[in-house]
């Protein structure tokens, strides 16, 4: 399996993906926006984009859809649940679901909802070559670099938060991250405002001070582990700054309590 990350070069930050097979040349485009962008990536690498992952619904996910289609012949795969909202899918998934790509790549469906309720992500176990040797994630919208996603669109926190915790608390830390969006610096921020004593997170958003999305470096989970808010709910330093918001009860905390909070407050930071 080789991974080609597309830069999106708009406002909103987007990543676009490219898993291709080194074998056949095949490749699933996730999210592909600006389509123009995916397609001359895929030209350049010699690849055919047979087939097209939406994480979920929102339009910043499905806007290039039409123009790979058109370009591509490309089949269109995302959530059951999502399908009618999305349009034109021709393979609904749920979780547990395997996509193939081409004859060495397969993806396992992760149901993953609380950004929106319908929202998958994509793990493939590694075990091939190259960049295809490690796990990988590819996460949408549901967790992103040092952060996780909203609910405001659509979603529950409280789903966000059961999603957190299994499938993606299950997976091993080797794990790549591929997130649909870079937020990283400012959810480095958050992280400093409620664990100022987080030194790894620190270090982190000095070493990618300056640097374009393009450029962000891929965390594994177990970096994730070490400076996402969002995994670290029984830090102490993180509960007690809760409660002396108000945010929590000290005595009562527990991690799903940590989490909500923490998102409620994500929303207005």
């Amino acid at each position: 399996m080789r991974i080609e990350r597309v830069w999106a070069a708009n406002d909103g930050r987007n990543y676009h993906y490219l898993i291709g097979c080194s074998e056949t040349g095949e490749a699933l485009a996730v999210d592909p926006l600006n389509a123009a962008a995916v397609l001359a990536r895929a030209r350049q690498l010699g690849w055919q984009i047979r087939q097209i992952l939406n994480t979920h619904e929102h339009r910043d996910h499905t806007g290039g859809n039409a123009e790979v289609v058109a370009a591509t012949g490309a089949s269109v795969l995302a959530h059951a649940a999502a399908a009618a909202k999305i349009g034109g899918v021709t393979r609904g998934l749920g979780g547990g679901d395997v996509i193939r790509v081409g004859s060495s790549v397969t993806l396992t469906c992760l149901d993953t909802p609380g950004h929106t309720r319908a929202h998958l992500c994509l793990y493939s176990e590694g075990g091939g070559e190259g960049d295809g040797a490690s796990p990988a994630l590819f996460s949408g919208d549901t967790l992103f670099n040092a952060g996780a996603g909203n609910c405001l669109h659509g979603g529950d926190p409280q789903l966000l938060y059961a999603s957190f915790n299994d499938p993606l608390g299950r997976l091993p830390g080797q794990t790549r991250v591929f997130p649909g969006h870079d937020y990283l610096l400012r959810n480095l921020g958050f992280t400093l405002d409620r664990e100022p004593g987080n030194d790894a997170a620190r270090e982190l958003a000095r070493r990618c001070a300056g640097l374009g999305g393009e450029a962000m470096p891929i965390l594994t989970l177990t970096e994730e582990r070490q400076v996402n808010v969002f995994l670290r709910l029984a830090s102490p330093e993180i509960i007690a700054g809760l409660a002396r918001n108000g945010a929590i009860d000290h005595a009562r905390a527990n991690g799903r309590e940590v989490f909500l909070a923490l998102r409620e407050l994500r929303n207005r930071w």
